[in-house]
């Protein structure tokens, strides 16, 4: 970490901020890029902080919420004397070797900073740090409790977000995988807290935003939390999380919302740590040393046991998972702790159209590429269909055509029907509890990258929301489609989080979605809502959804 001593001159601090960063006298508005003492600098309960200007947007990286040992609850950062420079990005946590880049890799464009245990940093873009009290909008990465970071992918970029809308957007990094779910509470009183760190370290945030955001420009009882697949599940289950009551008051599931359980029994994450240090050569007695091995070491020690797990018919797809602990989260946060801790959290909730049904679970883009589905004749449409659906092909190609009029036929046996049931269990579990009202998506929008061959898949929709589809171009094409659809999109996330309600003048009136409406919008190039509209589909596969 740097500290620059107020007695510093501009020419030593601007040499030490970027390289390139011209010092000057006019307002920082009115410059492209801005790094100085004075400007973008805020006290936070820790000390103060010195950032940068982006294009008039006020920019702060690298900022820790906590800090924590291995395998202990997170606690206060430490403070800091002088200045602290905000201006790169803290380390994210370790995550597991990749054997190779994720097939998607091809249209999101992902960064991999250092990697450090010691994670707990956040990252804040706000129009100003005054005090104008604008809505506070707080990203979750995806990549399950495995992967991923704050700025994993280009499109998380909250700058875009923060400008058009008004509003301060906050992204985070936390500990994932083995050390941020490993329930080491059998082996004393010294790791009862443990359990569920990764999650603890996201309140932990929380509670920093609540405390320091106003210095931000924030409004502190208006939070918004947000987050797409494994960041989506993080939001379900801080939904139903005791210490995370109070610190927000929306949320919205990207992609996020399974019927399988976000969580695993305390027995199922017992079972998992005990196998994970026998895999390492310890007992009860030397369990200590399990705070200082190796993390390459202890991470295959810990997969080893999620194989272990599955082959012993515990868990089948076994993945780290935060767990029911009895303590922090004394039941299943979703079907528990929704009606005593979310009744009155407004809630949005939505999938993409193809999810994995393309490029991860197609066997990559080339195939797709090879086999372009524009391309199929009815006749090989209705043999796929067959194949994916057997005797209910038929019946699901008619209810498709009932359901997606503006689609292709063969765009059905691309159809992500798993995602899209979960999105109507959880619209129904929120409506059910007559609270804050609940909001239903589908993103149907196929990108014409590649000819069109990735359709909607899962991330897809994230530039739209974040405004940044000029950032990744190879993402969806940087067409008028494409820009005209995230004005609509981010607006709407953008209104939902100040009000509580999505609903612009850009969009056609979205009604909060109710069992008995089925109300969803379908955000394409023209987007609409529609009611029920794909209830057959669910019915034949599902029973009902």
């Amino acid at each position: 970490m740097q500290r620059i001593k107020r007695g510093k001159s501009i020419a030593t601090l601007a040499a030490l901020l970027l390289a390139g960063a011209t010092p000057s006298t006019s307002a920082g508005q009115n410059m492209p890029f801005v790094a100085r003492l004075g400007e973008a600098q805020v006290r936070v309960q820790q000390g103060n902080l010195l950032g940068f200007v982006d294009r008039g947007v006020h920019t702060f990286r690298g900022v820790p919420y906590a800090k924590a040992a291995r395998f202990m609850a997170p606690q206060t950062p430490d403070a800091w004397e002088d200045v602290r420079l905000a201006v790169n990005y803290g380390e994210s946590c370790p995550i597991p070797r990749m054997d190779k880049v994720a097939d998607d890799e091809q249209f999101n464009p992902h960064r991999y900073m250092p990697e450090n245990e010691a994670c707990q940093f956040l990252n804040i873009w706000t129009p100003a740090p005054d005090d104008a009290k604008r809505p506070v909008m707080v990203w979750l990465h995806g990549g399950g409790f495995t992967n991923g970071s704050a700025i994993e992918q280009d499109s998380y970029d909250g700058r875009n977000l923060a400008e058009k809308g008004d509003v301060v957007v906050v992204s985070l990094n936390h500990r994932l995988n083995v050390l941020g779910t490993l329930d080491l509470s059998a082996f004393g009183d010294q790791y009862a807290a443990s359990a569920n760190t990764g999650m603890k370290d996201i309140v932990a945030a929380l509670q920093w935003v609540k405390a320091n955001i106003a210095a931000f420009g924030g409004d502190p009882e208006n939070v918004t939390i947000f987050g797409q697949s494994g960041g989506g599940s993080k939001v379900r289950i801080l939904m139903g999380t005791p210490s995370a009551e109070g610190l927000f008051d929306k949320a919205i599931v990207q992609s996020g919302a399974s019927i399988n359980s976000a969580t695993i029994s305390e027995n199922v994450a017992q079972v998992i740590a005990r196998r994970t240090v026998e895999n390492l050569g310890l007992t009860d007695a030397t369990i200590g040393q399990i705070e200082t091995v190796p993390y390459a070491r202890l991470i295959k020690a810990a997969n080893d046991a999620l194989n272990q797990v599955e082959a012993d018919g515990l868990w089948a797809n076994p993945s780290f998972r935060p767990s029911v602990d009895g303590d922090f989260l004394p039941e299943d946060p979703v079907e528990g702790g929704w009606k005593k801790y979310a009744k009155n959290v407004s809630f949005m909730v939505g999938n993409v159209l193809n999810e994995f049904e393309t490029i991860l679970a197609k066997g990559g883009v080339a195939p797709l590429v090879a086999d372009n589905k524009r391309d199929w004749s009815p006749e090989k449409t209705d043999r796929k269909m067959t194949e994916r659906f057997g005797d209910d092909a038929k019946a699901i190609s008619a209810a498709w055509a009932e359901a997606y009029p503006d689609l292709a036929p063969q765009d059905a046996y691309f159809f992500d029907t798993a995602r899209r049931n979960g999105v109507i269990h959880h619209a129904n579990l929120k409506a059910l509890q007559s609270g804050a009202p609940v909001y239903s998506f589908v993103f149907a929008w196929q990108s014409p990258v590649f000819d069109g061959v990735a359709g909607a898949w899962h991330c897809s929709e994230i530039p739209f929301v974040f405004d940044n589809v000029g950032l990744v171009p190879q993402s969806n094409g940087g067409g008028d489609n494409a820009k005209a659809l995230a004005q609509k999109m981010s607006q709407a996330w953008i209104n939902f989080a100040r009000f509580g309600n999505p609903n612009h003048d850009g969009l056609p009136n979205w009604p909060a979605y109710t069992p008995e409406n089925g109300a969803t919008m379908i955000f394409n190039n023209v987007s609409d809502v529609r009611h029920h509209h794909d209830q057959k589909i669910m019915n034949i596969l599902y029973g009902g959804g």
